[in-house]
């Protein structure tokens, strides 16, 4: 039970983090991706690569992964520049597909369906396995801590301020002087760093990574976590991986209590109990469980 705990602690931690990172691009500066599993499987597979096949350090892996995340999310954010709304968010959904297809057929590099095996972990040959659980956990929560800060700081800033300002209305920022592009592709660079350290992490906890944990409804859980917690707020993108979490392993104790269920039906039970969950916490909190504040500092200033 310790183990299992702890698993869903890790399990929080990153769904939190990419929550930070979602929230930097869609809570910030408005904009819809829906291809955050692809972003998460760079960083994954890139630490994955780095570490298993070259014998590079751990850490240095799980650093590459953020900037290969980062680096992928600019470059979808250049190609889709002049994209809004329905055709951004279907182009980035495309991208994740792509990028799982890829890997599935790509078994020189990936080793297709098969998956890469044996990603080493932080203190894994020095520790037992409940010690390596905790330790990584405690990991996990101080990047998580940090990415939070980095986060607070830079809604605080100024740059902060012109992203409010092109979710709220990109000609005025336009007219006002402000980059409109290169300060979108700045923070889908931001987000998308934030969704690769996810993935490296991952990697790095399970030791094991397959093209089939990279589909769209990681996606949408991510999505889910922000919409609960509070869009435009980070301590709502943390409280919301924290809540999906205990909703999404919640239900697996209440599904094998219907003996009239099979697994299919079960999944597809515990799907809809997560979705209803979501339903009646934005019906009664709109915004959120912790809701991004009207009279936020940055906006009292403009």
């Amino acid at each position: 039970m310790e183990n299992y705990l702890v698993a869903l602690g890790v399990t929080a931690g990153l769904y939190a983090l990419m929550a930070i990172g979602l929230n930097v691009i869609w809570g910030m500066a408005g904009l819809v991706n829906l291809g955050l599993v692809g972003f998460f499987a760079v960083g994954a597979y890139t630490s994955a690569l780095l570490t298993t096949k070259l014998g590079v350090a751990i850490g240095v892996g799980m650093v590459a992964g953020a900037v290969a995340g980062g680096v992928a999310g600019a470059l979808v954010a250049l190609i889709t520049a002049r994209l809004r709304g329905d055709y951004l968010a279907i182009v980035t959904l495309g991208f994740a597909e792509s990028l799982r297809t890829t890997a599935s057929n790509e078994t020189w590099l990936t080793n297709g369906t098969d998956g890469i095996s044996g990603i080493p972990g932080p203190w894994r040959s020095v520790l037992t396995p409940s010690e390596f659980n905790l330790a990584y956990l405690a990991l996990v929560v101080v990047i998580v801590l940090i990415a939070y800060l980095l986060a607070q700081r830079l809604s605080y800033s100024p740059f902060g301020r012109v992203l409010r300002a092109i979710r709220d209305d990109e000609q005025v920022a336009a007219v006002a002087g402000k980059p409109v592009l290169a300060f979108k592709v700045l923070a889908f660079a931001i987000g998308c760093t934030a969704l690769g350290l996810a993935g490296a992490l991952y990697a790095h906890y399970t030791s094991f990574v397959v093209p089939d944990i990279f589909v769209p409804l990681l996606t949408l859980y991510i999505k889910m976590a922000l919409l609960s917690g509070g869009v435009g707020n980070n301590r709502g993108a943390v409280l919301g991986g924290l809540v999906v979490v205990i909703f999404l392993e919640g239900t697996r104790f209440i599904t094998p209590y219907i003996p009239w269920l099979g697994a299919v039906q079960a999944a597809a039970l515990q799907q809809f109990l997560v979705t209803a969950a979501l339903l009646v916490v934005l019906r009664f909190r709109t915004r959120g469980l912790v809701p991004e504040p009207p009279d936020h500092p940055i906006l009292r200033r403009t």
